[in-house]
């Protein structure tokens, strides 16, 4: 049987965010180098009804987006339901064509609580230390 994480490492994205409107943007991007791909998972909480909210991936040739703003990766995009409280929503990045990677969490109207990204970078040329 195969070992699932044998070749992938895990990463925390972003911290708990409490209920806000405004955009969860981790201020660096996952560096996927040295692997296939990273998958972004992001936990929620309670949203309230009529929040605007949205999941997307954003990509880089610069880990803090200096002088390469991070740009949305197209149909990485994905429409939170204002009745998805407590859910698991995700996005796979495979072979992204620039080196880092980031998940957005995009939220307005009303309040939408974060509980986490996590990134799990996958196909590991190298095992993490």
């Amino acid at each position: 049987m195969k070992n699932l994480m044998s070749d992938a490492e895990l990463i925390r994205h972003s911290n708990a965010v409490v209920a806000g409107t405004t955009d969860i943007e981790p201020a660096a991007g996952v560096d996927t180098a040295d692997c296939e791909g990273v998958l972004f998972i992001v936990s929620l909480g309670a949203i309230t009804a009529g929040a605007v909210t949205s999941v997307k991936a954003q990509q880089s040739s610069a880990a803090d987006g200096a002088g390469d703003a991070f740009a949305d990766l197209e149909g990485s995009e994905i429409a939170v339901a204002d009745d998805d409280d407590n859910q698991l929503v995700y996005v796979d990045v495979r072979r992204p064509t620039e080196r880092f990677v980031r998940c957005v969490v995009a939220r307005g109207t009303e309040n939408a609580v974060v509980d986490g990204i996590t990134a799990i970078k996958y196909g590991l040329r190298k095992r993490p230390a």
